[in-house]
């Protein structure tokens, strides 16, 4: 199994459905309400973990009723949690719409995750013996800095989700192998609109880069490589918020087991269109078999 080490945000998912989403100053009825877990951390090692890989978070939630929630639906989705922290206080929490379009708005309550300022006891074995430490922007920068450098020196892949958006330190970025951003990350990043050029301007800062596309699909760049454009499966969407994260998560474990980039890319495709028809954000995510039946009606690589 592909090794894998988390180093980012869990938060409770306050989610609310409705058939559009309200403009500024008014109101709307909404027609469902959840609470789900996530966290762009949380989701990425569920991810991983129902793709296949061995999956350990480290991060931290609070001493509420959800952050007990958080930690099981963690393990129950087989992560170690080991590295999870508990700190005094509430837990992160994601408040969510999601119309019947299937798009989202997100507005994220650190909590927990405002409180991993570094790494504690543990967690640079716990990054050592991983293949890959998966990376986001939910956690402040300096504890994001420390798992990256610790990555690096202990030769460990680091893959970076850029995500919220925000300029990067040189020194994450001389720590990353592989930039994961959407394609509004990427052009908040680069001021570039167009994918192929904001690809070209990334790869000036990291050695490999995929761009996310919505249902446009993905895009692979390399230095002193030709791109990658694979497409996504049609599907109808239900839920889009964990797509990215699905996405992420499948990739880094095609990636582990040696897949060429292209099929890689495909087979995390295929996992993301299963959780967009789904609602929620860990729930939806896919187990290897699934992905693995829907990779193969793609008609990409086998």
């Amino acid at each position: 199994m592909t090794a894998i080490a988390v180093l980012g945000s869990t938060n409770m998912d306050l989610v609310a459905y409705v058939p559009k989403a309200p403009r500024l100053g008014e109101t709307v009825t909404g027609r469902a309400f959840r609470t789900v877990p996530g966290g762009k951390g949380a989701n990425q090692a569920v991810a991983a973990a129902r793709s296949g890989g061995e999956v350990t978070m480290i991060g931290a939630v609070g001493t509420d009723e959800f952050g007990v929630r958080l930690r099981a639906a963690l393990r129950e989705a087989g992560v170690g949690t080991e590295g999870l922290r508990t700190v005094e206080g509430a837990s992160g929490t994601a408040h969510i719409t999601v119309d019947d379009e299937g798009g989202n708005s997100i507005i994220v309550i650190p909590g927990a995750n405002g409180r991993v300022t570094g790494l504690e006891a543990g967690d640079e074995a716990r990054i050592a013996a991983a293949g890959a430490l998966l990376l986001q922007l939910e956690l402040p920068m300096p504890a994001v800095l420390a798992g990256a450098q610790v990555a690096r020196s202990n030769g460990v892949r680091t893959i970076l989700t850029p995500a919220p958006a925000q300029p990067l330190p040189d020194r994450l970025l001389a720590a990353t192998d592989l930039l994961v951003p959407n394609e509004h990350e990427a052009a908040a990043l680069t001021g570039l609109t167009d994918p192929q050029q904001a690809a070209e301007a990334l790869l000036e800062q990291v050695p490999r880069v995929v761009i996310t596309l919505g249902d446009a699909g993905s895009l692979y760049a390399a230095r002193g490589q030709d791109p990658i454009m694979v497409p996504a499966p049609r599907v109808r969407a239900v839920d889009s918020t964990a797509a990215g994260d699905t996405f992420v998560g499948a990739l880094a474990v095609a990636v582990g087991e040696g897949r060429p980039m292209r099929t890689a890319l495909a087979w995390a495709s295929a996992a993301a269109a299963l959780s967009v028809q789904r609602p929620g954000a860990q729930d939806s995510m896919p187990v290897r078999g699934e992905i693995e039946a829907a990779f193969a009606e793609l008609d990409g690589p086998a």
